[in-house]
């Protein structure tokens, strides 16, 4: 049975899986992007820097568990800390996010003809019920 050239990759990747976290940029991303709140800060920061002042202001949250944030994003390589003055923003970094995109088109290519065949059958039921109306009549 072959499943074309997308299932081998997926049984390499999956046979040859990194179970270091610390050393798996895929996985550090991924996790930093399951909380809620590092999605809102990076979605914040897609807007511009900040700092962790500007970056608390929509949370109900206090400076040090904002940057427990920061310190996750930061090590998953989504964020990087400047200095500017007196003042450290953090910035957007978004190669994490392109290698996320990247991990994910084989799956997204898969549902694109998921999608497609189930869309070609609704057709083809269509065409069999406007020829079933017509001959009732």
């Amino acid at each position: 049975m072959d499943f074309g050239l997308d299932a081998n990759i997926a049984v390499w990747q999956y046979s040859h899986m990194v179970m270091d976290i610390q050393n798996d940029h895929l996985s550090l991303a991924f996790a930093a992007l399951a909380d809620p709140t590092r999605r809102a800060i990076l979605a914040r920061l897609a807007l511009g820097d900040a700092d962790v002042s500007e970056l608390m202001k929509p949370f109900a949250l206090s400076q040090p568990t904002i940057s427990k944030h920061l310190k996750v994003l930061e090590r998953a390589g989504l964020v990087r800390h400047m200095r500017d003055a007196q003042r450290r923003p953090r910035t957007l970094v978004a190669v994490p996010l392109k290698d996320i995109a990247e991990w994910l088109e084989p799956f997204r290519r898969f549902w694109e003809q998921k999608f497609a065949s189930l869309d070609d059958y609704l057709k083809e039921m269509q065409k069999k019920e406007k020829t079933r109306g017509r001959t009732k009549r």
